[in-house]
């Protein structure tokens, strides 16, 4: 089974007139003004899974600021997860820094929802302000045994949109604040699993951490594969495509490449992330 965990789709007024939804959304402007930026619905996601043997896809849409905003895009992974019971899985997503925040995770997970994500810190990174606002969201998918899907990006090498000033002590902090949650760190968690080469503490508050590929070719050389499951442990790996960024063809070419083998190829590409969701 081949299970894609970071993909987004958007609504088809989103799709059509993006420009209508930059004002008060710097984040979103920066990510997708140019129109080489592709958004995707849900049928076009199916299309794509079928054409590169994706089983199930975990999707999300992008954290709004604007409450109306976020619950059309919620709403719309809601619906899609509806149509395609047995293909996709949906999180909620929304900027931290709104006053619903508790109330609309919880909106999201009865909705049908399995979890919270991808959230981001654009412009603040991971600071204790943003770890405070995140601790509702943690509450309340901890309770549920549902994981949290976090952006995260290296803090140093070349300047990219959507790059986040971020440390890995933020990194590492987050993981420390919540040690009882199952958090997904997007794009390989910055490289934060290094540090369980360490003797004390950082295998400890690391242990319910788990890392996506999603970039990674844009990111990474190959042999991030084989180092990162000597590093991270093989279990703790999930494929993620961030499509419509990359499709998912693009990574198999790189695991290829990487020298692991098929049997770990195959926890990577799905069996770690049915574990996880418990599928």
């Amino acid at each position: 089974m081949v299970i894609d965990f970071h993909t987004h789709i958007f609504p088809k007024e989103i799709i059509e007139r993006r420009d209508r939804f930059f004002t008060g959304e710097a984040a979103f402007k920066l990510l997708y003004d140019s129109p080489k930026s592709k958004m995707v619905a849900a049928d076009d996601l199916i299309r794509v899974m079928d054409e590169e043997g994706v089983d199930k896809s975990v999707v999300f849409g992008f954290p709004w600021i604007k409450s109306d905003t976020f619950k059309l895009n919620n709403d719309c992974i809601a619906d899609a997860v509806a149509k395609y019971p047995n293909r996709l899985i949906g999180m909620g997503c929304f900027d931290l820094s709104s006053p619903e925040v508790e109330n609309e995770t919880l909106r999201c997970l009865d909705a049908g929802l399995t979890g919270i994500g991808e959230l981001a810190f654009y412009e603040s990174g991971i600071d204790a302000d943003a770890l405070d606002k995140m601790i509702p969201v943690m509450d309340l998918c901890r309770a549920r045994n549902f994981p949290v899907l976090i952006h995260t990006n290296e803090p140093v090498g070349h300047m990219y949109p959507g790059k986040t000033p971020i440390s890995l002590s933020q990194i590492y902090n987050l993981a420390k604040a919540f040690p009882d949650n199952k958090i997904v760190l997007a794009h390989w968690g910055g490289g934060i699993f290094f540090y369980n080469l360490l003797k004390r503490d950082a295998k400890d508050v690391l242990k319910n951490i788990y890392y996506d590929t999603a970039a990674s070719p844009f990111l990474y050389d190959p042999s991030i594969y084989p180092a990162a499951k000597s590093l991270a442990g093989l279990d703790k790996i999930l494929f993620g495509s961030d499509y419509p960024l990359l499709r998912p063809s693009r990574y198999y070419k790189d695991m290829d490449a990487s020298g692991i083998s098929r049997a770990d190829m195959d926890e990577m590409l799905g069996n770690n992330a049915a574990r996880l969701l418990g599928l």
